[in-house]
């Protein structure tokens, strides 16, 4: 098949087990969108282990790699069909440095879902390199599997609301996700990034604890607006809470379908690659993320 994936659901597949959960994951997620999946395997080639020996080289031809690649990519893709929902299932095994080749798919699709850790000594970290490099880079919204092949077994969606641009397409992606999923929505706005020890001292200079907490809850209501009308049937429970943004989604976390964050946050982290809070979610959430790059 050709490197087109435009608007499809793509999946990085590498032959691990949390790849072939994003998979099925990401098939699940494709019937309910309506789009066809693309499962994509990319190698290096000629293969680096192989140029590093010093040994007399030996001309190797890809092909027999390519075949086995290929059957493995084919089995996936008869236990994704069922799952999709009458959608195609396309496979594609693409020769590249993965990161290069999903994020050049990635750039047209309508999503990019990945697993959370891949072959090698990444198995030892909790996020995998290539899913790292991915949610930094990618055009697509990014969706990190953990731990689950279903899109939606506890019915319940969690989103991080902080007002800035990138928040605003994270509360589109999780009311649209909400809604497909007949799920609830809870939305988090952690509006301190300060150590609870700061925020003593700062209280005992006669802070007004009200007003800040109205102002909190007027930017949730803010960034809220107009999905109601939009999304009637999405149950939505919002969450002021003076606990650290990261903390707040990862405790709401802990019993969701998936937490929903932008890749830049207010502040100083808008300078870096990746915020801190996404990072920190993607890290250590125990259900599958999603990250949304500014537009």
């Amino acid at each position: 098949m050709s490197e087109s994936a435009h608007d499809a659901v793509v999946v990085g597949y590498d032959g691990s087990p949390s790849a072939r959960r994003a998979a099925h994951w990401a098939a699940r997620e494709a019937a309910t969108r309506r789009r066809r999946l693309v499962i994509a395997h990319a190698f290096r080639w000629p293969l680096t282990e192989l140029t590093q020996l010093r040994t007399e080289m030996v001309v190797l031809s890809e092909d027999p790699f390519r075949g086995e690649y290929q059957r493995l990519v084919d089995e996936l893709v008869a236990e994704c069909q069922p799952l999709a929902g009458g959608n195609e299932v396309q496979g594609a095994v693409i020769t590249g440095d993965p990161v290069d080749v999903l994020d050049r798919l990635g750039s047209s699709a309508n999503l990019l879902v990945l697993g959370s850790s891949g072959h090698g000594a990444v198995h030892q970290v909790l996020l995998g390199s290539t899913s790292a490099e991915l949610v930094r880079s990618t055009n697509a919204p990014v969706v990190v599997v953990r731990e689950t092949d279903q899109p939606a077994r506890r019915r319940r969606v969690v989103v991080g609301v902080d007002g800035s641009a990138t928040s605003t397409r994270a509360v589109d992606f999780a009311y649209d996700f909400a809604t497909r999923h007949n799920a609830d929505l809870v939305a988090v706005h952690a509006w301190s990034d300060l150590p609870l020890e700061a925020l003593g001292a700062v209280s005992e200079r006669g802070v007004n604890w009200s007003v800040v907490t109205d102002q909190a809850k007027a930017v949730l209501s803010e960034a809220l607006a107009g999905h109601s009308a939009r999304y009637p049937d999405v149950r939505v429970q919002p969450l002021v809470t003076m606990s650290k943004p990261v903390e707040a989604l990862l405790a709401q976390g802990d019993n969701a379908d998936l937490v929903v964050v932008g890749s830049h946050g207010r502040g100083a982290v808008r300078r870096m690659l990746l915020g801190s809070v996404s990072q920190a979610v993607l890290h250590y959430a125990k259900c599958p993320v999603a990250v949304l790059r500014p537009e």
